[in-house]
């Protein structure tokens, strides 16, 4: 083969793309398309934030890869104050051009190779799956560890809250994922960008470096913020990864050779998101009312949903394939996405997103109930 598309070749179909027939179906629908498929921010981007990345527009030189002090000072005491995060150092902090990318090559900058195995949830984000095939390095499903045989994985991913189910992953559930991969030495990266949108009191989302989860150690452990659904930053590509001093170094070090560095206004902006809790509670309270809307109509529909206790989305099932209910919510114009996107035991299932306008979820919720 030629070296031109060997990388690709080695992934799997870009998921969004075997929707083309079902969302132009959904677009047809008289009264228009309601897109419950992506998670994309629709809201507007608060004016705090907008006056900051503004007032730092003139920014001819070049940013640093480790992000200003202000940026990471900020990310420290946003951490504590939103999510009881301690003893963690502004140089504990990394800003990332989005999470994703992180995500994704967060194996081949940890030298991550073909020999290495790397642990991702049975049900999750397909970016987990595709940064361990970029770096060549096998992939175990967290259901099925005993594959592993006498093997030790390089690095486990989690994700609590999940996409897509919304589950939420408790203390002591943590606690072992910890003391398993550290008995072993293997790093964690907790996935924790829905971290802020807990809906049910006795499920709240807790950081894997909170003290009741690490005793306050961050040894092995790396936590990935993004502000693009707590603070609709998703066009500006902001995020930041926390935790072991010594592997956010060593981030740092392959991340300038490689020139991942975000923007200055975008750092600027970042700094405003992190400062400010009320445009963040806002947001919070636009996608609750949103969700207040949605669930009951999809139960009334004769959908079973499943977790979706934190998170922006429903999990949900009418114990079909879920290509037919794709199909069948596309002749009604409203397009979900389905669950085998997110592994094999997604199959019966579809992840519809609160990410929709106030009117785009009164239209699905009326849909649903005609």
């Amino acid at each position: 083969m030629s070296p031109v598309g060997r990388l690709s070749a080695s992934l799997p179909v870009f998921p969004w793309d075997t929707l083309a027939d079902v969302t132009a179906k959904a677009r047809a629908h008289p009264d228009g398309i309601v897109d419950l498929s992506v998670g994309t921010p629709v809201d507007d981007v608060a004016d705090v934030i907008r006056n900051a990345l503004a007032a730092a527009s003139s920014a001819p030189g070049y940013p640093t890869t480790a992000g200003t002090p202000a940026l990471r000072a900020s990310a420290v005491a946003a951490l504590r104050r939103r999510y009881g995060i301690t003893d963690l150092d502004a140089d504990a902090v990394l800003p990332v051009i989005g999470t994703k990318e992180l995500i994704a090559w967060l194996p081949t900058l940890l030298g991550i190779s073909r020999d290495d195995v790397v642990v991702v949830p049975e049900l999750a984000y397909p970016t987990y799956d595709v940064g361990a095939r970029l770096a060549g390095a096998e992939v175990v499903a967290a259901d099925s560890l005993t594959q592993l045989g006498p093997r030790v994985p390089k690095l486990i991913f989690v994700n609590s809250p999940s996409n897509p189910t919304g589950a939420v992953l408790g203390v002591e559930h943590l606690r072992k994922v910890v003391q398993w991969a550290r008995s072993r030495g293997a790093l964690v990266a907790s996935d924790e960008c829905y971290l802020g949108l807990g809906w049910d009191p006795d499920a709240v989302p807790v950081s894997v470096l909170h003290p009741s989860v690490c005793d306050g150690d961050h040894t092995g452990l790396l936590a990935i913020h993004s502000l693009s659904k707590t603070s609709s930053l998703a066009g500006y590509r902001a995020g930041f990864v926390a935790g072991d001093p010594a592997v956010v170094a060593e981030l740092l070090a392959v991340r300038k050779h490689a020139g991942m560095m975000v923007p200055t206004p975008i750092q600027a902006a970042m700094v405003a998101a992190l400062d400010d809790d009320v445009h963040e509670a806002v947001q919070k309270e636009r996608y609750a009312r949103r969700r207040d809307v949605l669930l009951p109509a999809v139960r009334a529909a004769g959908f079973t949903v499943d977790h979706s206790e934190a998170g922006l989305y429903l999990w949900a099932t009418r114990d079909e394939p879920c290509r037919d209910t794709v199909a069948s919510l596309a002749d009604l114009g409203i397009l979900v996405a389905p669950g085998e996107f997110y592994g094999p035991r997604g199959a019966r299932h579809v992840r519809m997103a609160l990410t929709a306008t106030d009117e785009r979820i009164d239209a699905a919720a009326r849909r649903l109930n005609l």
